[in-house]
């Protein structure tokens, strides 16, 4: 113990006296701005955290650009397979609006065909309902279409039961309406 009192005496007064005064002052520092330096050394660390993840962005596009700069070859060959892809999807679309106008005037050339059908049959006096050709029967080879006459259905049923008919006042029962007349009333 003797030395470290001897070292204790044999430092200057000045050295101790300067190593007080940092204790006082460091120790009123923290003890009045304490909080204050915590919570900006937390704020620091976390802007720091920030800034080095965007700066580690910022790199990386950079080494990209820099490899896509380098390598022009990729680039073409991506180039190439989107107009590729575009080719083939713009053919499909036009090979599908083909079809679908080759469908569109088939069915035109159809509507076509049936009424010269209507037009001859009505000339001819007959009805043109039923008279039409499917296309199953253009298919089948048999007689023509001239030759065959479509069969009147004789069983027909009323659409509604026992001849009732409300425009003729038949049928409805005692009681039947009629409208008056129109016009001023005669008188003078």
């Amino acid at each position: 113990m003797e030395e470290d009192g001897e070292t204790l005496s044999a430092r200057p007064a000045l050295e101790t006296e300067g190593l007080r005064f940092l204790h006082v002052t460091v120790g009123s520092l923290l003890a009045t701005y304490g909080w204050y330096m915590v919570l900006g050394c937390i704020l620091l660390y976390v802007v720091f955290q920030k800034l080095s993840t965007r700066l580690r962005a910022v790199r990386q596009r950079q080494l990209d650009s820099t490899e896509a700069a380098v390598e022009p070859d990729v680039v073409v060959k991506r180039q190439e397979a989107v107009a590729a892809a575009r080719l083939r999807m713009q053919e499909e679309l036009n090979a599908q609006a083909e079809k679908h106008k080759e469908k569109l005037r088939q069915l035109e050339e159809e509507k076509r065909r049936q009424k010269i059908e209507m037009w001859d049959s009505m000339q001819e006096g007959k009805s043109y309902k039923g008279n039409t050709k499917k296309p199953q029967e253009e298919d089948n080879p048999g007689p023509s279409a001239s030759s065959v006459i479509p069969k009147r259905k004789s069983d027909r049923k009323p659409l509604r039961g026992g001849g009732y008919n409300p425009l003729s006042g038949e049928g409805g029962g005692t009681c039947s309406w009629r409208p008056g007349r129109r016009g001023p009333s005669a008188g003078g």
